[in-house]
This record gives C-alpha cells, sequence and structure tokens, in this order.
C-alpha cells in the first residue's frame, strides 16, 4: 500500500512532543514491511533544513480564501530518515523557527493542508491512504470529501490519528472562507458548539479514526475537552493503538547521547557510570536513589505538583532520596522549581529548558522516572526509561495504564498509583526509596523491564491491517 502521513511534527526534523516521536518512527517500519509510507510537514526553519540536501519536487500557486500565494515541495534526497520526507514551504506563514505558539496558527496549518491536496491532487496514481494525525491536519477528511477541487481525492481513505484530544484547532466561523470552496449543506461535519472545530471534523470525516492507547480511548468517552459525546457516537470505527518506540534510536547499547552504553546483560556498571555523570554534573549524591522529571512542565503532566512532592518527600519521607528535572513550561512552576535549588543539600537540582543529549543520559543514568500526568494519551518517556532499564512511577492513566505494571502485582515492574495528587505520588517516592535499598527485587524489576518489547513491529501490523480493511472494502 502507498501511504503518505501528514503532520506538523516528525523527528528529527522538527518535535515538540511525542507526536513528532511517533512519525519519525511509523513510517519506517511500515516500509520494513513492503509498503510505501511517507512523510510531509512545514518546511520551519530548522537545524535539520540547513544541515541536509534538498531537491524541488513540486512548485505551484493557489489560494485561501482571497490571498493568493505560491507554494514550494521539497524531498530530503537520501531519504536517510528510513523513508521519503518532504516539506512544504509557503513564504511568512511555514518559515518559522518554532513549530506552534503563533497568533496565526490557524493561518499557517490551513494553508498547509491546502498545499498538501493541491499537490497529491496533481498525482498520477494516489495514495492509498491519507494518514492525519491531530488537529493540525484535521480539515483534510473532511476537504478530500466536500471540496470542489478535491473531487479527484474522494476515494482515497483516510485515517485521523488523536496523539492528544485537548487541543482541537479551534476556528470561528468567519474563518470558514478559508477553506477552498465546499458544499455549504456540510456544513454540519466542520461545526461542533457553533465553532469550526478541526479535531471533530476529522473524527466525523475520517474513514477510521485510531487514538495512541486502547485506556486513552476509552477515557475521551468521558474526558476529551467537549468531544465525549462524539466519541461515544462515532466509536465504531475507533480503535486503540498502542504507541511503539523507535528501538535502533533508543537503545543504551548505541545510543549516540551516551557516554557509557550497556545491554541487558551489564547494565549494572553502564548505569552506574551514567548516574555518576549525572551527580558530578549536577551536585547530587551518587549513594541516593535518583528519581527524575523529563518533560514539559506544564498541568498535563503534574509538574505543577512537583515543588510540593518533592518540599513533602524531604520532609515526611527524609532526605533519602535525590531529585533531577529536565524541562520548560509554564513560567510560575519553572520559578517555583528553582526556588527550590539554594534548599539542596545535594539531592536535588533542575534543568530549565530542552536538551535531548541530557534527557538521554538521564534514562539511562536514573533510577527511577516520575510521571504524575493528569493526561497521558500514550506516554512515551516510561517505555524509553524501561529500555534503559530506569524504573516509571506513574499514575494510572492513559497509556502509562498500559505499558506499566505495579511491582507489588503479579510480574509487576513498575510504581503506579491512582491519583495526580501530592500524597499519592508522595507515597509512591517512599515505595522508591524503599525498594532501592533491595538490590536483588531492584536487579529482578530491572531485568524484566529491559527485556519487555516496545518496539514498533506490534503496532504497525495493527495499522496495516486497518489500512487493509479500508482499501479492500
Amino acid at each position: 500500500m502507498d501511504i503518505l502521513h501528514v503532520s506538523a511534527e516528525c523527528y528529527p526534523v522538527a518535535k515538540a512532543g511525542g507526536l513528532g516521536d511517533v512519525v519519525g518512527a511509523l513510517p519506517k517500519y511500515m516500509n520494513d514491511l513492503g509498503h510505501t509510507a511517507r512523510v510531509v510537514m512545514p518546511m520551519y526553519r530548522t537545524k535539520f533544513l540547513y544541515a541536509n540536501e534538498w531537491q524541488v519536487v513540486h512548485k505551484a500557486s493557489t489560494n485561501m480564501g482571497n490571498w493568493w500565494f505560491e507554494f514550494t515541495i521539497i524531498k530530503e534526497k537520501t531519504n536517510k530518515l528510513g523513508f521519503e520526507l518532504y516539506l512544504v514551504d509557503v513564504n511568512g506563514l511555514l518559515d518559522r523557527e518554532k513549530v506552534y505558539g503563533y497568533n496565526d496558527d490557524n493561518e499557517r496549518f490551513t494553508a498547509f493542508q491546502i498545499c498538501v491536496l493541491d499537490w497529491v491532487n496533481t498525482w498520477a496514481k494516489k495514495p492509498d491512504i491519507l494518514h492525519v494525525h491531530d488537529h493540525h491536519t484535521g480539515l483534510i477528511p473532511f476537504m478530500t470529501k466536500n471540496c470542489l477541487k478535491y473531487r479527484g481525492l474522494s476515494t482515497v481513505k483516510t485515517v485521523l490519528t488523536i496523539h492528544n484530544a485537548q487541543y482541537q484547532g479551534w476556528m470561528p466561523w468567519s474563518k470558514s472562507i478559508l477553506i477552498p470552496q465546499w458544499d455549504m449543506w456540510k456544513w454540519g461535519m466542520l461545526d461542533w458548539n457553533n465553532t469550526i472545530n478541526p479535531l471533530a471534523s476529522a473524527i466525523k470525516c475520517a474513514d477510521k479514526v485510531t487514538t495512541v492507547s486502547p485506556s486513552y480511548l476509552q477515557e475521551l468517552k468521558w474526558m476529551s475537552a467537549g468531544l465525549e459525546a462524539l466519541f461515544e457516537y462515532e466509536k465504531g470505527k475507533c480503535v486503540g493503538i498502542l504507541n511503539g518506540i523507535d528501538a535502533k534510536v533508543w537503545d543504551p547499547e548505541t545510543d549516540e547521547y551516551l557516554q557509557h552504553h550497556f545491554t541487558e546483560h551489564d547494565y549494572e556498571a553502564g548505569k552506574a557510570k551514567n548516574k555518576m555523570l549525572l551527580c558530578d554534573q549536577f551536585g547530587l549524591d551518587y549513594d541516593k536513589p535518583l528519581i527524575g522529571f523529563i518533560g514539559r512542565l506544564v498541568g498535563e503532566k503534574g509538574a505543577d505538583l512537583l515543588p510540593q512532592v518533592i518540599s513533602d518527600s524531604f520532609y515526611f519521607v527524609g532526605r533519602r532520596m535525590n531529585f533531577l528535572v529536565l524541562g520548560s513550561g509554564f513560567p510560575e512552576v519553572e520559578a517555583r522549581l528553582s526556588a527550590l535549588k539554594p534548599l539542596s543539600q545535594s539531592d536535588y537540582n533542575v534543568y530549565i529548558g530542552y536538551n535531548e543529549g541530557l534527557s538521554h543520559t538521564m534514562y539511562a543514568g536514573l533510577d527511577f522516572l516520575l510521571m504524575p500526568s493528569r493526561v497521558e494519551p500514550c506516554g512515551l518517556n516510561q517505555m524509553y526509561s524501561m529500555r534503559y532499564g530506569t524504573v516509571p512511577m506513574v499514575r494510572r492513566t492513559g497509556g502509562l495504564k498500559d505499558t506499566v505494571i505495579d511491582f507489588g502485582d503479579v510480574n509487576g515492574y513498575g510504581i503506579c498509583y491512582n491519583h495526580a495528587s501530592v500524597p499519592d505520588i508522595t507515597h509512591a517516592v517512599w515505595r522508591a526509596a524503599e525498594v532501592y535499598h533491595d538490590k536483588e527485587r531492584m536487579k529482578t524489576i530491572r531485568q524484566k523491564m529491559m527485556n519487555l518489547d516496545f518496539s514498533w513491529e506490534s503496532s504497525v501490523k495493527q495499522y496495516i491491517q486497518l489500512y487493509s480493511s479500508l482499501v479492500t472494502q
């Protein structure tokens, strides 16, 4: 089959979260199975753009409402990512350094989708599947079915994957003129609560809808930022497929970011050396268990709870552990975490910002990874940590519930808790401090985790089966 993934992110080109990791890996594994999977995304001004060679494959002009503009599509020459990568350039809209966060994001991503469909509409052989990801590409299923100029694409099957339903791309109806001429009788396929909602539209119009874990699909029926009734109504075409991780990138034996490599057979020395690096760099006590947090410092991740959790842990559990935090996000959370640094007794530090290399070293050197998420559609961090022998401490939600079993349960290997609350998380810290000193149990847990298979192979087969069910209809 011929599959075109349309996405706002793709690692290592541009990434703001797990969406980028998924789109950077999924097509590669599809190609390994003999299919043709490609990726098209906006041409942000990133390091990857300037560090690689490109060829122009398409130039044209189009319009978005009453604005006419030219666009260019370029292709990375060597297929170094394991799939064909295409970038769409629109001067003044897509030529930005950041992926998101601009006042004209509605216009930026609407123009991107129009360019993609204009281009695909010229293909002699149309793709079998247009696979769109999150709301940034959510108008495509509607446009292929209802826009006059895309009638040639009306038979192409569309699949939507929801990585995070909290962000839906809401647009006022005044911006409906941005969408190429469409059948006005179908306005209800765009509307949700008197606004244009690209994510809701994609759920209605796509042939199949997937979420990035089975548990997240169930949670969306009662917690989806206003779309609960829609998920219940459309449940017949929805399926949860657990994300995988790129086991070639996330491999402690070959990870290019690590100074000290290891396998499941010699992890004790390898993890000890990486932990020592972290303790030396951040002034921490090597003899204490090292608990870390890696991610966005936002409420969704439970990061606003971290300052109180750390303070309460030191007070109630005692200064028996180290904490190391890596991330950026809400300024007030950053400020509160930074304010704890002077109170450290060689047991706390924080790095505010994004640092890919440091995150890899932390996965390798931490003893425990804390994930107190309020919402976690799938979560990749817990899978990375287990691959590197680091015990995840997770709230039972979404994909965390699907991938981590508490070490107190049969065949368990993680630390789980039910609520994103300071008492629950602090109790998990106490459990971590206790089990850390049980060397035999820690050894058993680490061996069990490092032999788990979270690679993409199983998930990719489920996607291929989903595509096949559409193509053969």
